[in-house]
């Protein structure tokens, strides 16, 4: 029986792409490592029920502690902008470039980088730059006079007089 030659498809075939291996720890590979475990166990003498419970806790406090780890980025992150729209109006200052240091209104804040950036004299700085807020002085008024009391009259030594709220009404009587 005659064989036809074999020619070549005109699709391509391309080789599988490499896997890339995983550079973290997360619970995903923590579950594919307990399952080979499981599976790779000798029979005669299984995996103790206690190190499984205690590598599923492991797990989820892996992953707890992750959580919390993201949710401090998320706060330090609220929290410098909540202090760089704070600065808005205030008179700040910052050590430029050249050394020199510079103070000038805030006028504007930006969030577009991972650090906000303050707008100080039309120019922008990063909020870790900004070394100080410099209090703005009241604007100076006149100083208003103090109010004149007259002086208290000058009480008779002749006369005595009764304190109020002791129960009598107040009187005067000759001292004898």
């Amino acid at each position: 029986m005659p064989v036809e030659a074999v020619t070549p498809s005109s699709g391509v075939q391309t080789a599988a792409a490499a896997r890339e291996p995983k550079q973290t720890m997360d619970s995903e590979v923590f579950m594919h490592l307990l399952v080979t475990q499981l599976r790779n166990q000798d029979p005669s003498s299984p995996m103790d029920t206690n190190q499984m419970i205690s590598q599923t806790t492991e797990l989820a406090m892996m992953e707890q502690l992750t959580t919390m780890a993201g949710l401090d980025e998320e706060n330090f992150s609220l929290q410098m902008r909540t202090s760089a729209a704070a600065l808005i109006g205030r008179t700040v200052s910052y050590t430029g470039t050249d050394g020199v240091s510079v103070t000038g209104t805030a006028t504007s804040v930006s969030f577009v980088n991972a650090v906000p950036t303050v707008t100080v004299g039309g120019k922008e700085i990063q909020l870790d730059w900004i070394s100080g807020v410099v209090d703005t002085p009241a604007a100076v008024t006149e100083p208003k006079p103090a109010p004149v009391i007259p002086p208290a009259p000058a009480s008779d030594p002749a006369v005595e007089t009764t304190p109020a709220g002791t129960g009598s009404a107040q009187s005067t009587q000759p001292v004898s």
